[in-house]
């Protein structure tokens, strides 16, 4: 497993970035880089599971390892999620367990500097290191747009 690191400036408050990053409906807008219609089931409280799922109930299942708000996230993946059935125990779910995405929110020249680290894992790498850059773009966008 190899660990990607992408970052972006966004010339907004950390905890405006934080609460645009992670709740409902900007969290939708953004992640639509990754997937059209992506959405989460559950809650971003730490020790929490959540689901993070597409339009036709693909996805994955993951806990909340770790979240300070405005600061700090990690999402600890356990399983894929395939037609609304979760798989937490198969050998391609094994391969790579455990596998986090972690968020770090940081005040930097006025604004917030958003770091992601993600573990990726096979086929994935190539996608993840084309798709976290323009989603992080996507962010900062709605970021930086008067509501």
């Amino acid at each position: 497993m190899k660990t990607l690191h992408f970052d972006i400036l966004i010339n907004a408050p950390r905890e405006h970035v934080w609460r645009t990053m992670l709740h409902s409906p900007t969290y939708e807008q953004w992640t639509a880089t990754f997937c059209e219609g992506s959405r989460y089931k559950g809650s971003w409280d730490q020790g929490q599971t959540i689901r993070f799922l597409g339009p036709s109930e693909q996805g994955m299942v993951a806990e909340i390892a770790a979240h300070r708000p405005a600061e700090f996230v990690s999402i600890r993946h356990l399983g894929m999620i395939d037609k609304g059935v979760e798989d937490a125990s198969s050998e391609a779910v094994r391969a790579w367990d455990p596998c986090f995405e972690n968020y770090t929110f940081s005040d930097e020249a006025g604004g917030t500097r958003v770091r992601v680290d993600c573990d990726v894992f096979g086929t994935y790498e190539d996608w993840m290191a084309q798709t976290w850059p323009k989603a992080l773009q996507s962010l900062k966008t709605v970021c930086e747009t008067p509501a």
